[in-house]
């Protein structure tokens, strides 16, 4: 190994000490975090089908447990995963083609996707509220 003289011992790879959070750092991670939430809205609603194909008392158990407040805020937050990651996903594809790169524009393309995540899952859930579907 070579000898650094003296010098400060650098850090073996970039960690949260050393870098400063900002918003393409966040959007990468929640990219990944919304996928995993995805797959956990895939077993709800499997669960969904089979207490469906179970009969009636089984699927009314199912809806009320959905129909919770418990149960509202999980699928509230499977709505904001949904469309996080259609709009992430979206900003991937037009990376793939080579645009959005340069940092202000990564950054407010982060921010736009945020953006539209929440107005977008708030949208629809008041929609359904106005309609009498919660």
């Amino acid at each position: 190994m070579t000898e650094t003289s003296g010098l400060p011992p650098r850090p073996l790879s970039p960690h949260l000490s050393v870098w400063r959070w900002h918003v393409t750092m966040f959007t990468s991670i929640a990219h990944r975090a919304t996928g995993v939430g995805l797959y956990v809205a895939a077993l709800i609603a499997a669960g969904w089908a089979v207490s469906l194909a179970s009969g009636p008392d089984v699927y009314g158990a199912y809806m009320s447990l959905l129909g919770s407040i418990l149960g509202k805020l999980v699928l509230f937050a499977v709505t904001l995963a949904l469309f996080y990651h259609l709009a992430n996903g979206i900003r991937h594809l037009v990376w793939d083609f080579g645009y959005g790169f340069q940092v202000r524009t990564a950054d407010a393309s982060g921010v736009l996707v945020i953006a539209f995540a929440v107005v977008a899952s708030i949208g629809v859930w008041a929609v359904a509220a106005t309609r009498g579907l919660l």
